[in-house]
């Protein structure tokens, strides 16, 4: 590994022990990390809900620190400037849904923009995975599948060139259409489908994070490694409810 590679890696491998440094880490609590701040900052508008499994859940295919890291310092700080944007531009918590949000971003700040995306993304990247993964796509999402790209194959072909080919930092996603067709499609930095400004539009149903973060702990330069190991742990129970939910 050259030098640039090596400082890069130790950059990262000491944000995550710089937790443990601080006396209480996200990483410890993480379904409390959002109790600690209440009362003492900005209104908490939302909320970044615990993992469905635990860090190491996903080795292999991402590692126990690469998770404790994104999920307890990356995404956090994504859920932190969210609420000060949320403080600022928002009335009142409760009364606006991510969503809503999202739809309208054009008339929102750019740092509302980064960091509503970066938590409504992490959040559903989280649920787009499965340890130990033997799930399978429904049959409805399997046929419609098979209807757009010819075969899953293909999909897989397809998703993963969504990824390896989105310049510099961003997301590949599945998502349904307006006209309920299925499509694949990449966005920069942290924006999504769901935004106003967003290139090509529709409802999310799998997200990918190609973020340098995201894996450079265990993969370095490597994104296509990266994807065709994550391509083995989709949680696709979840990909087929939001499917079926997108298609009503």
């Amino acid at each position: 590994m050259n030098n640039t590679n090596s400082s890069r890696r130790d950059f990262i491998l000491n944000a995550g022990k710089a937790t443990v440094a601080a006396g209480l880490s996200f990483s410890v609590l993480p379904a409390l990390a959002n109790e600690l701040t209440k009362g003492s900052g900005p209104e908490q508008f939302f909320v970044q809900q615990p993992l469905p499994y635990a860090y190491n859940d996903l080795e292999p295919f991402v590692d126990a620190l690469t998770m404790e890291i994104h999920y307890s310092k990356h995404a956090a700080a994504y859920l932190k400037n969210l609420n000060e944007a949320a403080t600022a531009e928002i009335k009142s918590a409760g009364k606006i849904t991510l969503e809503e949000i999202l739809k309208n971003i054009s008339k929102y700040s750019s740092k509302m923009r980064n960091n509503v995306g970066g938590h409504y993304n992490h959040e559903f990247f989280w649920q787009c995975m499965l340890p130990s993964n033997t799930s399978k796509p429904s049959s409805n999402l399997s046929e419609a599948i098979v209807k757009n790209f010819g075969s899953y194959e293909n999909f897989k072909t397809q998703f993963s060139d969504a990824g390896k080919t989105r310049f510099g930092s961003g997301w590949a996603w599945l998502i349904v259409t307006p006209d309920k067709q299925l499509k694949i499609c990449s966005t920069p930095n942290q924006d999504n489908p769901l935004m106003d400004i967003a290139e090509v539009k529709g409802t999310p149903i799998l997200a990918l994070d190609v973020w340098e973060h995201a894996y450079y702990l265990k993969y370095q330069n490597k994104r296509p490694d990266y994807i065709n190991n994550w391509l083995g742990i989709i949680n696709w129970n979840s990909v087929s409810q939001q499917f079926d939910k997108a298609m009503i």
